[in-house]
């Protein structure tokens, strides 16, 4: 490619030559010709003209066309023999100079004639100096890589320096010879493949040179070895963690069964001491809370069916000193944790809680007292009425309209659920005894609720029944004998 582009320098060169030796004779050829002897009239000069313009075919070419009919004949004088011409451009041209308006024609065509050869030899100029430039750049560029071919040599390898012939780029002769062009690219070829067999024989040297074959087995052995120990420490970590999962489920069986023999004794102690008629009735105990916590309460072991109606009556007797009942029981499902609650959080009135629907209850239990409390509750448009030691208090509609009970849930005394039976809050639990908890599945007529506040009309709940076997206390929660209607006078 430098070999093509130096003979097309060349040629532009010699192109450019010519054509300023053609605007050279311009000049010449149009100047005036010397005065013909005799005065010749138009046709001499017109003849004359014609030998010219006959001259820049050579000396054999014609003589000039034929005379034209009618036209005056040429002068009997002879001509004087016309000058020979050479066939090359830049021999001046021997023309005879018109006159008059022809004259005039001439000199402004050959006007523009010189304006445009000017133009085309200054294009042409300037592409000869982008030529040269381009040239000297290309010559600088064969320097550069030169010098950087012998750099690279000079970097390598004695062995590599002999692995092929070297020649000197600079010893060839001109820039602009084939055969520099041709060593140049045998050059760069050579260098690219000594820079191949480094790149090949680069790892192998590494491998070669790196530590003895056994080396390698003592990463490999210390790598088995920790794995081997972090295997053992996994392994070991499981064991414990079993363990404790175990430990912790037991001391929680012991723990339950610790309570329940405690419950048993105390059981038995308050048998002895009010003697073996206590627990003959299958209501004659309570459950009681002594302090406010998250962890005591009673639960009952039966689940409760789909309920459209419902009536719950129980003993209450609060100790809270006046900060409000707690909650004495509450019913939640799966997905439901406020199915049916009562509950009295601090200085606000009872609350009646279905499906999450709030009623406020008249209820008043912070006398310290016993109190028999009953509350019905129907569907049907959700009629509630809330009685108090028998008497109703108060009623109202429209709490959980068409709802029903859902079934299957968990039923605590003494503690609010957020959960499913658990999640006990610590301000919202029960302080005090409870007794006598009943379920019906429908609504108590006043006649059936007096009676069972003035133990006239003692009452199970066909649902929920007050029985020792359904009521399972936990955390502190004390199951003690008691008979509500001989007790009342007693407490």
């Amino acid at each position: 490619m430098k070999f093509l582009a130096v003979l097309l320098a060349a040629g532009m060169l010699a192109f450019l030559g010519a054509v300023i030796c053609i605007i050279a004779s311009v000049p010449l050829a149009a100047s005036p010709a010397r005065a013909l002897p005799g005065g010749a009239d138009n046709a001499s000069a017109a003849s004359a003209a014609a030998r010219s313009l006959s001259a820049l075919h050579g000396a054999g070419g014609s003589a000039g066309p034929p005379a034209l009919p009618g036209a005056p004949a040429a002068s009997a004088h002879p001509l004087p023999p016309a000058p020979l011409f050479s066939r090359f451009l830049c021999t001046p041209l021997a023309a005879a100079c018109p006159s008059g308006a022809e004259q005039g024609d001439a000199a402004a065509g050959e006007r523009e004639e010189l304006l445009l050869l000017q133009s085309t030899a200054e294009q042409l100029r300037q592409t000869a100096l982008q030529q040269e430039a381009r040239i000297r750049a290309d010559q600088d560029t064969i320097r550069e890589l030169t010098g950087k071919l012998g750099r690279c040599e000079s970097g390598l390898p004695r062995g590599l320096q002999d692995a092929g012939p070297r020649r000197d780029a600079m010893a060839d002769g001109p820039w602009d010879s084939p055969a520099l062009v041709l060593e140049l690219e045998d050059a760069v070829r050579a260098l690219r493949d000594r820079l191949d067999r480094i790149e090949q024989e680069l790892p192998a040297r590494v491998n070669f040179s790196a530590a003895p074959a056994p080396a390698p087995a003592m990463p490999t052995a210390l790598h088995s070895k920790m794995d081997e120990l972090e295997g053992q420490l996994l392994a070991k970590v499981l064991a414990l963690e079993k363990e404790r999962v175990a430990l912790s489920h037991s001391s929680h069986q012991q723990q339950q069964e610790v309570e329940k023999e405690l419950d048993a004794l105390q059981d038995r102690v308050a048998e002895l001491e009010h003697g073996t008629s206590a627990y003959n009735p299958p209501d004659a105990f309570k459950i009681s809370i002594p302090i406010r916590n998250n962890y005591m309460y009673a639960r009952v072991r039966k689940a409760l069916p789909e309920l459209y109606a419902f009536t719950v009556c129980m003993w209450l007797r609060s100790r809270s000193g006046g900060s409000g009942q707690g909650t004495p029981f509450s019913y939640s499902v799966p997905g439901q944790a406020n199915e049916i609650v009562l509950l009295e959080a601090g200085h606000d009135p009872m609350e009646l809680l279905i499906n999450d629907k709030v009623a406020q209850l008249p209820l008043s239990l912070k006398d310290g007292s016993w109190h028999h409390i009953c509350i019905a509750w129907t569907t049907r448009d959700g009629l509630w009425s809330a009685y108090q030691d028998g008497e109703l208090q108060g009623s109202g509609e429209n709490l959980a309209a068409w709802h029903p009970i859902k079934p299957h849930g968990i039923l605590i005394l003494g503690q609010e659920q957020d959960t499913l039976g658990g999640r006990f809050d610590a301000t919202q639990a029960f302080v005090g005894d409870i007794a006598q908890f009943n379920l019906w599945d429908h609504a108590l007529t006043p006649a059936q609720v007096l009676g069972i506040a003035n133990c006239t009309g003692p009452l199970l709940g066909n649902v929920l029944p007050w029985e020792d076997k359904l009521v399972e206390a936990f955390g502190g929660a004390k199951k003690a004998t008691f008979d509500v209607c001989k007790g009342r006078a007693k407490a």
